[in-house]
């Protein structure tokens, strides 16, 4: 059974996302069999590649509300990443991740691919810390298993695995993805968004137990609730 995920670094959600889909994996009885193959999506592919801005600057223009609202928007993430057991600040900068993409997918080519998106995660979201410097993204590079010659080639080179990520992207919108965390099970079923882990269970007992040819998935709900989700247009939890 493969799993493909669709998220963005710059992504909230997807962090949350991850981690309530590997809590829902772990209880699946069946995980050993599960290929879990993560794709690349920009939320916002025009943020800047210096200069960036403080997030809660970027959600205030956004949105078109105060930084004390856009403040308390965070919070409520904060408190969602929390019941995960996650560190979440909201000093973070907000800035182009097409570069982070791109070492993805070299680190896909080294097997550690996984590691690195966590150690993105834990960078943007926990630390805080500037990825759009390239000096902080070979460290965390070099530290999550990948050469650093090899993570200097691909940053010195701007076409390296570009054509990756671009293909990616256009793949999930093919596919119906309009925000990401865009989950496909088995080209069978499309489950939008960070749903609670008994979500992820059931849709992976369901597509074991049905099993058959793939097919082309559901369109973003995926025949489920969509969850809390982030898109072109901001992140968003449902109700809110």
């Amino acid at each position: 059974m493969r799993v493909e995920i669709w998220s963005d670094i710059a992504c909230p959600w997807c962090y949350l996302g991850k981690a309530r889909f590997e809590t829902g994996l772990a209880g699946f009885a069946h995980r050993a069999d599960v290929e879990v193959v993560h794709r690349s999506f920009e939320l916002d592919p025009k943020a800047p590649t210096a200069g960036a801005l403080p997030v809660l600057d970027m959600l205030a223009e956004k949105y078109g509300v105060s930084r004390e609202q856009a403040a308390e928007m965070e919070a409520r993430v904060a408190g969602a990443a929390a019941a995960e057991g996650l560190d979440y600040r909201s000093d973070r900068i907000h800035g182009n991740t097409f570069d982070l993409h791109r070492l993805l997918h070299l680190a896909r080519a080294y097997g550690v691919e996984d590691a690195l998106l966590d150690a993105f995660y834990r960078a943007n979201f926990a630390e805080a810390r500037a990825l759009g410097d390239p000096a902080v993204r070979t460290e965390i590079a070099v530290g999550a298993g990948l050469p650093a010659d090899e993570v200097a080639r691909v940053l010195a080179d701007p076409g390296a695995y570009a054509r990756e990520v671009r293909a990616e992207e256009r793949e999930a919108a093919e596919l119906g993805a309009t925000g990401v965390p865009f989950f496909v099970i088995d080209r069978r079923y499309g489950i939008s968004g960070g749903q609670p882990a008994e979500v992820f269970r059931q849709a992976l007992e369901r597509a074991h137990a049905e099993g058959g040819e793939p097919d082309r998935p559901a369109g973003a709900g995926g025949g489920t609730d969509a969850g809390a989700v982030c898109g072109e247009d901001g992140c968003a939890v449902p109700g809110e």
